[in-house]
């Protein structure tokens, strides 16, 4: 009997063995094929003060690190800045006006970062072109507002970023969006010259908002950020098959390096995955904030990275991320670097 129960053991350790031999296998990235392409750096709202957190109500202008620079997030200049700093995608964000237009601006309100009140929606775009959107940011508690001056009639138009960036790959953040104001924006893209049935361009943001917008361009990239978290963990129980769940089929994943341990295949074998099922990777770290969504803010990040990976690098701070994604730029950026590096390292500590 003692005989029998030894068979029995060494049998069923022997096809433990066998399964992790042949998971190792299945799962290896190593022996997948070297994904081609270079990844996509996604500059979020182009280049902008850096938010040490979401400041007092909610309002991260009024805790920002001291200015280096005088750009302000969402703008033309700081969008063209970023595309300078070699982003390939810009990621900007829309709310929808009163007169039936879009602005580029990140809040529903305008009290903390310029010299309006009440929700935007409210306004015409007219009326927010006199409005100063560098007003309310400061770094030291309210003694100086570094920026205020700086930022009058700077907020764009949907038209006009349109107009300044008619070759550049845009994403489009629709935090806020129902679907009628997904609707509205459709029909607002279909009257202007950009043909936005495409696989450059998206649309993030709401669930129901991106779901509808993927009805008007179904060739888009159109994706929200539970949707993403979800194929992930879904990816996490089940990609040990080596078979993709249906949450990441045509969708897209999102990847923290803290979690990339536990996707079965990282990199090389999930990015096929996800490739051969239409699917696309975003390498996001956790945002800091009230943010949905994080992305890389000190250039330390970049080595975290596979240098076989291939998809989408959401950067926060393009301005500091950007020059260590192309060294040579660091020439044009000297006196500006030196003057951020006691920043850098006082946000290296608090992170």
């Amino acid at each position: 009997m003692k005989g029998i129960w030894r068979i029995g053991l060494t049998g069923a350790a022997s096809v433990l063995a066998l399964g992790f031999v042949g998971l190792t296998f299945t799962n290896a990235s190593w022996l997948a094929d070297t994904p081609r392409g270079t990844p996509w750096k996604v500059a979020h709202r182009g280049i902008g003060q850096y938010a040490t957190g979401p400041g007092p109500n909610g309002c991260s202008a009024a805790q920002i690190e001291p200015p280096v620079h005088d750009f302000i997030e969402n703008t033309l200049a700081s969008l063209s800045q970023a595309r300078r700093l070699g982003a390939g995608m810009l990621a900007v964000d829309l709310v929808p006006t009163v007169d039936g237009k879009f602005a580029i601006f990140r809040d529903e309100k305008l009290d903390c970062r310029t010299d309006g009140k009440g929700p935007l929606r409210g306004k015409t775009m007219e009326e927010l072109k006199q409005l100063d959107i560098g007003y309310g940011y400061t770094s030291d508690g309210g003694k100086t507002f570094p920026l205020r001056g700086k930022g009058v009639g700077a907020m764009p138009s949907l038209d006009e970023l349109l107009a300044a960036f008619p070759d550049t790959p845009i994403l489009f953040n629709l935090n806020g969006f129902t679907p009628a104001d997904a609707d509205l924006l459709a029909r607002t893209l279909r009257g202007s010259l950009r043909d936005m049935d495409n696989p450059r361009d998206g649309f993030s943001g709401s669930t129901a908002a991106v779901s509808r917008m993927s009805e008007h361009f179904p060739k888009a990239w159109s994706w929200s950020v539970e949707q993403a978290k979800a194929c992930q963990r879904d990816y996490m129980l089940t990609g040990w098959t080596g078979i993709l769940p249906e949450s990441c089929k045509g969708g897209t994943m999102l990847v923290t390096m803290e979690n990339s341990f536990f996707l079965w295949g990282w990199p090389n074998r999930l990015i096929g995955r996800m490739e051969a099922e239409g699917g696309r990777i975003v390498i996001a770290p956790p945002a800091r904030d009230n943010s949905p969504l994080g992305g890389l803010s000190l250039p330390e990040q970049i080595g975290e990275i596979p240098s076989t990976f291939n998809g989408y690098i959401w950067i926060d701070d393009m301005w500091t991320v950007g020059p260590a994604l192309h060294p040579s730029l660091d020439k044009r950026r000297d006196d500006e670097i030196k003057r951020a590096e006691a920043g850098l390292e006082k946000r290296r500590a608090s992170q």
